[in-house]
Parts: structure tokens; C-alpha cells; sequence
């Protein structure tokens, strides 16, 4: 599909309420399967990514019904099930298959975790180590990719691993394998990722001793929890609505966890009109509205190393958000990019400067300065978060933009064109010619 967006000639107006938080929804897909009991689950995210945890859950034994816009998860008490014919199948889902992986490893259980060819690209050495440190027997691809192959082994015990990188997939996936494995496991991280584990496993029933720690035997019991609407998803119609003339956005009940906010700290630093307000507490995880008023003369910043980790998903749209601020951005520290859905580093760089705009680009981050924006053609290489920030640009541009492999935006946010229209947006959907 190919999704054709022309320049905005009004503002854009209106509040809404952005999908469920993907993160938070895996979570709470795998933690539920894993529990005693049936679990009630409002505010899921149900995209693609988060349709392959639920189809992999119900492979491993979990019951699911679906009433009334909630979904209820009668678990397996902590005791999954070998899938049929040994194989799960997890689509574009690197949080299922790293977190999973880990459930598995830590059970013993035989069964080869796969997907598509992007999440078949990406590296998984980087469990595979913690894991076989543990005692478990997981096997990658001869370029430690996926396909993972899982075999039993002798049962695992606890460890202390210092990951070499800020990433809550590591995180989680070593913290849900020290739940089967004898004696406590802590990870140790070089900056604080994203948390969302930690603060979902008590409510769950799992106590942690310590930070980032858990003592092995600890059992999840079944839970009522709400998915808050996902920031990530939120930030694409907040930087629209920040370089839009005449626009005013406000998106509501989004979740402020501190470790997902580092791209509105960004945008604040680059001189936008956004304010919180409405916040409460949602089970784990604070919330709140944000809103965006456009802000005329934006300013190019160095992005704080110290941040990127809290905005990994999104640096592909604040590197289009630069590129109508003034002065030179700077990002660095980000060279986890290139191995996401994409090269998202190198996908948005090409794709920028088909919009006619100036960067250099290096190994762990770019450059960009500000200035006019072209209409164009460009690819996002399959990748739903660079799809959605060339959309983005496309409003600011001098003349259409169209954008390659759209279709892949359900990944994570099936009604973004629909929620972006309903603001003032022109963006259409077409075969690819």
C-alpha cells in the first residue's frame, strides 16, 4: 500500500483518545496467560504485533474471551504448554518473542520461536547470552538471528547480569526466566530502560526484593488491569499538531511513565506548546492529557544521550520533527535503531533527504538541520514508526508526500490514518502503482 498525504491548509483541531500501549498490552498478554486464575484486561492494544502474542499465548495453553471491548485470559498457573508442532510463529513481535523466550527457557520447554523476515533479521544474541548463562539451552541462527530454538535443559539459576545495553526486552526477558529458575535474578542495567515489567509483575502477584529482581518460584495470580493509551503512538499527532500553523491537539489518558517521555522533554527543549494536565494513576502506570498548540520558530537542540533510551521508538519521528526546526539537531547514542524493524537510522535519512532535506548521518545517530520540505516519494522499508513520521512531515511539505509499505503502519497503530483525518489531516491509502 502506498499512503499519499498532502500539505495541511488548515491547523489541526481536536482531543482523542490514541490506541492501548503496545508494550504495556504484551505484557499483560504474556503475565495473564502466565497466571492462576482468569484475568480481566481492558484497553488493549489489538494490532498485529500484539494479535501474534495473543494467537502465541492461547498456542501455549492460555483461554481467551473477548466481551464487551475487554479481553479475559484464563492462565495456565505458570505451567505453559509445548505449541503445536513445536513452533511459534510471532510475525513482526521482537517484545513477544524476546520476553517469551525467556518464559520458555526458563520451563524447559522444546519449541522453535520464528517470524517474519524483519523480526528474522534481528539479533538475539543479546538473550541468548543471559539465558545459556543460566543454564538454559537456546540456540539463534548462525548470524544470532531468530529463528530461536529452545531444547530443556537441566533448570536455571538465578544470576546478576550487567546488560551491555538500556533495553527492556533484555530486562524482561532475563527477569520472566528467573521466575522458573532457582535462587534470585537481578539485571543491572548502564541506564534505566523502560520499567513497564517491574511495575506490572506486583500487580500480577510477584513481589520484587529488590530493584529489577526476582526470586524464583514467585507465581502470578490473575489480575484486573488497564492498558493506558500508548505514548508512542500519541507523539505522532503531537509533533503534527506542534509544526501544523493553526493547529491544537490534545490526546487523553495517555501514559506518563518517566521512562517513555523523553521525546515530549525533547520537543519542550525545541520550544513547543505542550502541557499535561488530568493525571491520575491507572493501576501501575501514571496518566494524563497532553496537549499540543503549533508553535511558530521551533529550535534545533543536541539531544541529551541520557534520554535516548526513554524515546528509542521515538527518535524516527523527532528526526522529522527537525527537520522544520531551525538550527542543526543533533542525536546520538542511538545506534540501537538499526537494528529495530528496520535501519531506522539509515530508512529515515534516505527518506529526508528525498524530502529535500540536509543531514549527515552516523553510526549511532544524525544530524539534520531545519528548513524547507519537499513533497516526494519515499520508502519506509516495511518499518510502521518511519511510515508514520514521513506521513507526519508530509503536512509541512511543499507538495504531496507518498509513502511506500504503509500497510505495515498496523503493526502497531491500525487506526492511525483514520484518527489523523478526523484531526484535519488529507491522508490516503492507495495500491502501490
Amino acid at each position: 500500500m502506498i499512503l499519499t498525504v498532502e500539505p495541511a491548509d488548515a491547523g489541526l483541531q481536536g482531543e482523542f483518545t490514541p490506541p492501548g500501549d503496545k508494550s504495556i498490552s504484551h505484557r499483560a498478554l504474556i503475565f495473564s496467560s502466565l497466571a492462576e486464575g482468569r484475568s480481566g484486561l481492558s484497553g488493549l492494544l489489538e494490532s498485529e504485533d500484539t494479535l501474534a502474542t495473543m494467537k502465541a499465548c492461547q498456542q501455549l495453553g492460555a483461554v481467551v474471551e473477548r466481551s464487551a471491548g475487554k479481553v479475559f485470559i484464563t492462565g495456565t498457573g505458570g505451567a505453559f504448554s509445548p505449541p503445536p508442532g513445536g513452533l511459534l510463529d510471532l510475525g513482526n513481535s521482537g517484545t513477544a518473542m524476546r520476553l517469551l523466550a525467556g518464559v520458555l527457557s526458563g520451563q524447559g520447554i522444546e519449541c522453535t520461536l520464528t517470524g517474519d523476515e524483519s523480526l528474522n533479521s534481528r539479533p538475539m544474541g543479546r538473550i541468548v547470552t543471559p539465558l545459556t548463562l543460566m543454564g538454559a539451552d537456546i540456540r539463534a541462527s548462525n548470524k544470532g538471528t531468530a529463528p530461536l530454538s529452545i531444547y530443556s535443559s537441566g533448570g536455571l539459576k538465578g544470576i546478576e547480569y550487567v546488560s551491555p545495553v538500556a533495553s527492556a526486552q533484555i530486562k524482561s526477558c532475563v527477569l520472566l526466566a528467573g521466575l522458573f529458575a532457582s535462587g534470585s535474578t537481578r539485571v543491572l542495567e548502564p541506564r534505566l530502560s523502560r520499567d513497564h515489567t517491574e511495575r506490572m509483575l506486583p500487580i500480577f502477584g510477584v513481589e520484587l526484593p529488590a530493584p529489577c529482581t526476582v526470586n524464583g518460584g514467585s507465581r502470578l495470580k490473575a489480575a484486573r488491569f488497564s492498558v493506558p493509551a500508548d505514548v508512542s503512538s500519541a507523539v505522532f499527532s503531537l509533533a503534527a499538531a506542534a509544526m501544523t500553523p493553526g493547529s491544537d491537539v490534545t490526546v487523553q489518558q495517555v501514559g506518563l511513565n518517566p521512562t517513555r517521555t523523553g521525546f515530549l522533554k525533547c520537543l519542550q527543549a525545541m520550544g513547543a506548546d505542550i502541557s499535561t494536565g488530568n493525571s491520575s494513576a491507572q493501576d501501575a502506570e501514571p496518566v494524563g492529557d497532553i496537549r499540543v498548540k503549533f508553535t511558530d520558530g521551533l529550535k534545533a537542540i543536541n539531544v541529551p544521550e541520557s534520554l535516548v533510551p526513554d524515546m528509542i521508538d521515538e527518535i524516527p519521528i523527532l528526526m522529522a520533527f527537525a527537520a522544520t526546526a531551525q538550527g542543526t539537531t543533533r542525536i546520538r547514542g542511538a545506534a540501537e535503531l538499526r537494528v529495530k524493524e528496520s535501519d531506522r537510522l539509515a530508512v529515515m535519512a534516505k527518506g529526508l533527504q528525498k524530502l529535500g532535506v540536509e543531514l549527515q548521518e552516523y553510526p549511532d545517530g544524525i544530524d539534520i538541520t531545519g528548513g524547507p520540505v519537499t513533497g516526494g516519494r519515499v520508502e519506509s522499508a516495511g518499518d510502521h514508526r518511519c511510515a508514520m513520521s514521513f506521513s507526519v512531515l508530509g503536512l509541512v511539505a511543499s507538495a504531496p508526500v507518498q509513502i511506500e509499505q504503509a500497510e505495515y503502519i498496523a503493526t502497531s497503530y491500525p487506526g492511525f490514518v483514520s484518527d489523523m483525518n478526523k484531526l484535519g489531516a488529507d491522508m490516503q491509502p492507495g495500491a502501490l502503482l
